[in-house]
């Protein structure tokens, strides 16, 4: 976990929260939640204000996630909008939370000025038990509160406002008059700062979920499709006539599933020569197969001729694993015009296609083929974090140094362009 920490590739780009007013907020949000406070000086947060120290301290990694469900957040700062989520239960955590902040910047901005923001994003179950209750979730709403009650004093103040301008004599009224201004002390002008959040219902469409090994649903128009490991509790058992349940090791149904609503992109030379999508799974499926047999290799010095000699001296392998000679001959045959890809076993399609980058559902989809291509630890980084780090801790020591020097090398250096050349992402 240090080798991931140092090289940013676990809780990397967090807020920094050392300054005392902001750690007496952030407790004053803990004992909203009737959690203890913090002895920590200083912590960083995420986009939802999870701290990974606070979660050490507390010895629980769910203090803002209870059951995986109804996630917690606490806001010191808008500048929290432009974080990462680095712990959630559910895919669209970030996406929602992107939401908030936007809708309601300006309450986010007035309010963070004197106060700290806290709550929940509700769903309507309390508790996941099978993959109905993950269905049932159509909308989340965010419970929002505010530890020195500002969003109370404003609507106070908002409401004995509507009173003075609509109740005649209400003027007279000194006990109310007195009362409008102490609540404008603290809350300033409500008529040129909203302190309300006013958008707080949002959709809960598309997701990945963590319960039951990973759930993903994707929803279309007239149905819904749930692909998980069919053992997960309400497995083809809900909604049938509304629901289709695919297996995550039916490699034939997801294909055809992917295709058919137009998520994925089929081999093409158009962008698999100028991505150099398939030169990359070659490369990176090579080097776990390397991780995989020889783990104490070093691959420091890793280069195009250390590798075609060892592929060499390893042809019996590298024949009965498959990946590398059915990738170099789809790579010739793509070159040359097509790939047959019903005459491709289906587990293998896999390597050759990307979600389409125009889909609005691409990062789901993405992540769903990182997981059927698990040795692409690259996209498997990229695409599904906490698949990354499960699939991680299987690594040696020798080789997860190599895998975090790739990751540094190709991936963190720029994002942006890494995305956009290899899946044809053009925005984070």
């Amino acid at each position: 976990m240090k080798r991931l920490i140092d090289n940013d590739l676990i809780y990397g780009r967090l807020m920094e929260v050392a300054e005392p007013y902001l750690i007496e907020r952030y407790n004053r949000a803990l004992a909203g939640f009737g959690l203890p406070p913090t002895a920590l000086t200083r912590f960083d947060i995420d986009m939802t204000g999870f701290s990974p120290q606070i979660a050490e301290e507390l010895g629980d990694p769910l203090y803002l996630d209870p059951n995986a469900v109804n996630r917690r957040f606490i806001v010191l700062s808008p500048a929290q909008e432009s974080l990462p989520v680095v712990h959630t239960s559910f895919s669209n955590t970030g996406s929602l939370m992107h939401d908030f902040y936007r809708k309601n910047a300006r309450a986010i901005h007035a309010l963070t000025i004197r106060d700290v923001l806290y709550g929940e994003i509700e769903e309507d179950v309390s508790r996941v038990r099978d993959i109905e209750d993950l269905l049932s979730i159509n909308e989340v709403k965010f419970r929002v509160l505010s530890a020195d009650d500002m969003l109370g004093k404003s609507d106070e103040l908002a409401a004995l406002t509507d009173r003075l301008m609509t109740v005649p004599d209400a003027w007279r009224d000194d006990a109310m008059l007195h009362r409008m201004v102490a609540l404008a002390r603290e809350t300033g002008d409500i008529r040129t700062n909203a302190l309300v959040p006013d958008k707080v219902i949002f959709r809960h469409d598309v997701f990945w979920s963590a319960h039951f090994g990973g759930v993903f649903v994707f929803v279309d128009r007239r149905k819904t499709t749930v692909i998980s490991d069919p053992s997960a509790p309400g497995f083809r058992r809900s909604r049938p006539w509304q629901v289709d349940y695919i297996a995550l090791d039916d490699h034939d149904r997801i294909f055809d599933f992917l295709e058919r609503s137009g998520r994925i992109e089929l081999p093409d030379r158009s962008w698999i020569e100028p991505s150099g999508y398939l030169e990359h799974r070659t490369d990176i499926c090579l080097r776990s197969l390397i991780g995989r047999h020889a783990p104490d290799t070093d691959l420091s010095r890793l280069d195009a001729i250390w590798l075609q000699t060892w592929i060499h001296r390893n042809a019996d392998l590298i024949a009965r694993d498959g990946t590398y000679p059915f990738l170099q001959a789809a790579a010739r045959r793509i070159a040359s015009g097509a790939i047959a890809m019903d005459e491709t076993p289906a587990k293998d399609r896999f390597l050759l296609i990307r979600a389409k980058p125009e889909h609005p559902d691409r990062w789901l989809t993405s992540r769903l083929i990182s997981v059927l291509v698990p040795d692409d630890f690259v996209s498997r980084f990229v695409f599904d974090k906490q698949g990354f780090y499960q699939h991680y801790e299987t690594f040696g020591e020798v080789f997860r140094d190599h895998v975090v020097a790739v990751l540094r090398e190709t991936y963190l250096g720029d994002k942006k362009a890494f995305r956009r050349r290899l899946y044809g992402f053009e925005e984070d």
